[in-house]
């Protein structure tokens, strides 16, 4: 279903509630009936005392009784019903809420994750949502429970005593403006604490992601005391909302209770007239039970409200966030690659930073390797970002087959390069899953063909259940190598034209790194392949190299050329010992 998150927030919350208006009918029917039985009990109680009873027809009083205990069972029915299928209802949005927030993740561009901390972020996807269930399911419930038993009351009440329900129609107001001005700073209160929330989050999640680099520089006590910073913040928003919740609870207990206090003087003071019996106290005093019970229940609501609605407004803020990087509205699909890929004058900053790369130029022809090679901070890796559009040029343009990236759609161009980083990520799961993640729909056997051509089906078919091995979070059971492998494998299973390389085997031992070098070089046969590497060993037998330095290439050509010219291609090869 497609939204527009930038309507009124309540507009947009109201959408989520259309695939399940099923199950809110029946909530909504359950709680008219219960309604209406609220209402019945009182007035058939005050005729069933001034009827039958003054008349001795006790048999028809206690049939009476009967019925409205009948009733009360079926409150206690609907109830029930309302229990089940409102809070199902409600589970039903927050997962809704949830699907939609992820996926608007995943259309996200590098530049959003780069200002973002996953536990902030996670800390939105779940916490933010939960309490949107009880928003879901509470509010049409206590809205309707609220309309219908007060009017129905107030129109029985002006029947039966109308100058009593009169100053009960002017005592409301007061409660509900009293209501409305508290909840407004529990709003307040409530962002903080959501904010908080979000940091203690992050705080969390980076203490134990980075629990064994603590532990190797004996830095517990560091990060220790990093989340007890964060946690007295927490602690302090979070007494400041108690304080704003206290404030409105004890005034709206006071406010509700005082109406069967001016009830009962009122009464008392129209019995001494002579124009109201007792009959009709106890009737109002139920009445007035009746009306309060949907106040106290909307008092109840409001801190659910408050608490539902501030996180549903932190998942507006991130739904109404949009991706740095978009398809073109007239975007096409990139068909049959055959690999020329062309870097004409590229320029490229961050954003509110210095240059990272300016008027780049390269070109490298169908099944061609070419290296790029430079001191750490050149723009390297950022060159390589360029291809796939993780980021866009802020300055000329980079083409595949003389495409412009930025024209075609991002999925088919992504889907024709195969990319190898230093810092590989293995899913938590088994080895063969995380081999199909690069053709999600491949057979066993290419999976299999796939570790073959990565050298490491050997080393797989060795682990206590060979492809089923589970390999822990982020691949922690496999060695650095093996990981590398596992990637390599990937590629080889989506076959791509177009290859990546960035620093693939900078952080290997040395014995390692030549064992997936070979892997390297047959993954790069017939493929236009661009490596990023610090080790110049690795890169010997690429057709052409490109030397990066200061945001600008220095040097071009092949390694022969640039040795023999003796420039900064040559000064790098001394530096590691390799002329």
């Amino acid at each position: 279903m497609v939204r527009d998150y930038h309507q009124n927030p309540i507009r947009v919350f109201l959408t989520y509630y259309k695939p399940h208006r099923k199950l809110l009918a029946i909530d909504m029917a359950c709680v008219l009936v219960s309604s209406f039985a609220n209402l019945l009990v009182p007035i058939a109680s005050r005729n069933a005392m001034r009827e039958l009873l003054p008349a001795g027809k006790f048999r028809a009083f206690f049939v009476v009784m009967a019925l409205l205990l009948g009733a009360y069972l079926v409150k206690a029915v609907m109830s029930y019903t309302m229990t089940v299928i409102g809070h199902r209802c409600g589970m039903y949005m927050e997962a809704d809420m949830r699907e939609d927030l992820f996926e608007h993740l995943q259309d996200m561009s590098f530049s959003f994750f780069d200002q973002r901390r996953t536990g902030e972020l996670m800390s939105r996807m779940t916490s933010d949502l939960f309490s949107v269930t009880e928003v879901a399911h509470h509010g049409p419930e206590n809205i309707i429970l609220a309309v219908v038993t007060l009017l129905g009351s107030v129109i029985i009440m002006m029947h039966i005593q109308w100058q009593i329900a009169l100053v009960l129609l002017i005592l409301v107001p007061l409660s509900v403006w009293f209501t409305a001005s508290q909840r407004r700073r529990m709003s307040r209160t409530n962002v903080a604490v959501k904010q908080q929330q979000a940091e203690i989050n992050a705080v969390i999640e980076s203490g134990i992601s980075g629990v064994r680099t603590a532990k190797a520089f004996a830095n517990e006590e560091q990060e220790n005391a990093k989340f007890r910073a964060s946690n007295e913040r927490y602690k302090h928003s979070k007494r400041e909302w108690y304080r704003a919740m206290g404030t409105f609870m004890s005034g709206m207990e006071f406010c509700t209770s005082a109406l069967q206090v001016v009830v009962i003087a009122l009464g008392g003071l129209f019995i001494m007239r002579g124009t109201m019996d007792y009959i009709d106290l106890i009737t109002f005093s139920l009445y007035v039970t009746s009306f309060v019970q949907p106040i106290r229940a909307l008092v109840m609501f409001m801190e659910t409200f408050t608490d539902g609605m501030a996180g549903f407004g932190r998942f507006l803020e991130l739904m109404r966030t949009e991706p740095a990087v978009q398809d073109a509205p007239d975007a096409k699909a990139l068909g049959q690659v055959r690999g020329c890929v062309e870097f004409d004058d590229v320029s490229f900053r961050y954003e509110t930073s210095l240059p990272v790369l300016e008027h780049v130029s390269l070109r490298l022809e169908p099944g061609q390797t070419l290296a790029v090679v430079g001191p750490t901070g050149g723009g390297k890796t950022t060159l390589c970002q360029l291809l796939p559009r993780f980021y866009d040029v802020t300055g000329g343009a980079v083409r595949i087959d003389g495409q412009d990236v930025r024209s075609l759609k991002q999925h088919s161009l992504r889907a024709q390069i195969g990319m190898l980083q230093q810092d590989v990520f293995i899913f938590a799961d088994t080895i063969r899953e995380n081999i199909r993640y690069g053709r999600p729909d491949a057979t066993d056997e290419e999976i299999v063909e796939a570790a073959k051509r990565a050298e490491i089906h050997e080393e797989i078919l060795a682990l206590p259940n060979g492809y089923d091995t589970f390999v822990g979070e982020r691949g922690v059971m496999l060695s650095g190598g093996q990981k590398q492998r596992i990637s390599i494998a990937r590629v080889f299973l989506k076959n791509p034209p177009v290859l990546i390389l960035d620093e693939a085997t900078s952080a290997l031992d040395s014995v390692t790194e030549q064992r997936i070098q070979r892997s390297l070089d047959n993954l790069a046969v017939g493929r236009t392949t661009l490596i990023i590497a610090h080790r110049l060993s690795t890169v010997k037998n690429a057709d052409r190299v490109a030397v990066v330095e200061g945001t600008k290439i220095v040097e071009q050509g092949t390694p022969a050329e640039l040795i023999a010219r003796d420039g900064k291609y040559a000064e790098l090869c001394r530096a590691q010992g390799l002329i």
